[in-house]
């Protein structure tokens, strides 16, 4: 039955002719209806408008009505970098981050990316697929509603197909749109200590040509920052992954300047993300490409990290998108209402600007805008109803608390109880 939604206080992110992406000033401008009606036909958004609704000879018979009078409608919030399927917490590494060691220090202590790569060992499948979901269902009820996964803890050929092969489950399971990436060179194994070439040719020659045989990955990204991979083997990693029909996503600029931001440009990637370590010169070579810049604010919360410049890429003309970075080890949370709110308070962005990073750009960094991020006809109808609130504003302004009230993906409401 098709869903109409009446007296909504007001519906945001509004798109009469959707885009793909938005980028500088008009970042700032969100568009709106208040008072308005949503009508949701199948998975799509139908129609939508100004009360009242206009079919009333009909009656309300053949509608699931919805009344939102005091609520806000907003598009699922689409969180475009995780590592979501992980196996247990690394809340030790925490209290050694609280003693004062670096993120760095943590890894070359064996914590870190390889913590994860042994837990994840000996996880099965179905131990991961169990956590994993829990995870998916929690962000779902803070309003998200498509993710990107990346695989990354398996290190090993065994273990990544591993990762890879979870994430196919759970994209049968889970209501949510799920993007598939391939991060083999998420860090160099133990195994395979001071022979880091030997691990990148693994990588190009065994796990790539898997991945792609299984077709188990829509992405291929790469940790190109210090201590990890350099250009020239993002370089290689990139082209190998790109003979198989694998866009590139790049893990860049966290650490410092590593000339990810570069190389990713270079392969038309869908988007580089972290950026903490970006300048005039990363700036010049984002403009007038394809690809995303995206931020991640929790992990730079959690390690306690500069911000990347986001004031400077918005008034220069780029776009920006936002992620979560939901990892154990770096940003342990994938509540984007969170990150709507980091984007404000530590990156000066505007509400405006940040409900846009966190919807149509995020989108877009998933290779998701044109069916997703917006409240446009045709889109797939992923979107939340929030509890009664005075403005769009206090979606990030009150931080503490959740604002969902009502989450419909794919034009069917879920209902939290019937969740795993």
């Amino acid at each position: 039955m098709p869903i109409l939604i009446i007296n909504i206080k007001e519906i945001v992110q509004v798109e009469e002719k959707p885009q793909m992406m938005v980028a500088g000033k008009s970042m700032s401008a969100l568009k709106t209806i208040k008072n308005g009606w949503l009508l949701i036909e199948e998975n799509r958004i139908k129609d939508f408008g100004k009360m009242p609704f206009p079919d009333t000879e009909s009656g309300n018979s053949e509608y699931e009505i919805i009344d939102a009078e005091g609520k806000m409608v907003f598009p699922s919030f689409c969180d475009s970098h995780t590592h979501l399927v992980y196996a247990g917490s690394r809340e030790i590494e925490y209290v050694d981050k609280i003693k004062g060691l670096s993120y760095e220090e943590i890894a070359k202590r064996g914590g870190g990316i390889l913590n994860s790569a042994r837990r994840l060992h000996d996880a099965s499948e179905d131990e991961l697929v169990e956590q994993a979901l829990h995870r998916l269902n929690e962000i779902m009820m803070f309003g998200t509603g498509a993710v990107e996964i990346k695989s990354g803890y398996g290190l090993t050929f065994e273990d990544e197909l591993k990762m890879l092969r979870v994430i196919r489950k759970l994209k049968k399971l889970s209501p949510l749109t799920i993007v598939p990436t391939f991060l083999g060179a998420h860090a160099v194994p133990a195994a395979f200590k001071g022979r880091q070439g030997e691990f990148v040719e693994m990588v190009i020659n065994e796990m790539i040509p898997m991945v792609a045989a299984e077709e188990l990955a829509d992405y291929i990204d790469v940790f190109c920052d210090r201590g990890f991979f350099t250009v020239h083997e993002t370089d290689c990693i990139l082209n190998a992954g790109m003979k198989y029909g694998m866009r590139a996503k790049i893990h860049a600029n966290e650490l410092d300047f590593s000339g990810g931001i570069q190389v990713g440009v270079k392969y038309n990637a869908l988007s580089v993300d972290h950026l903490e370590f970006t300048d005039e010169k990363e700036i010049e070579t984002l403009l007038g490409s394809e690809t995303m810049p995206t931020v991640l604010p929790g992990a730079a919360f959690f390690l306690e990290m500069v911000c990347a410049p986001v004031r400077r890429m918005i008034d220069a003309g780029l776009p920006v998108a936002m992620a979560s970075d939901f990892n154990p080890g770096s940003s342990p949370s994938g509540n984007m209402q969170f990150i709507l709110s980091l984007a404000c308070i530590k990156y000066r962005m505007l509400p405006e600007e940040a409900i846009h990073a966190v919807t149509i750009n995020s989108a877009y960094a998933m290779g998701l805008s044109s069916g997703y991020g917006s409240i446009a006809r045709g889109k797939i109808a992923n979107l939340f109803i929030t509890v009664p609130i005075p403005s769009y504003s206090f979606m990030p302004y009150a931080y503490g608390s959740n604002k969902v009230e009502t989450v419909i993906l794919n034009g069917k409401v879920i209902n939290s109880d019937s969740l795993r």
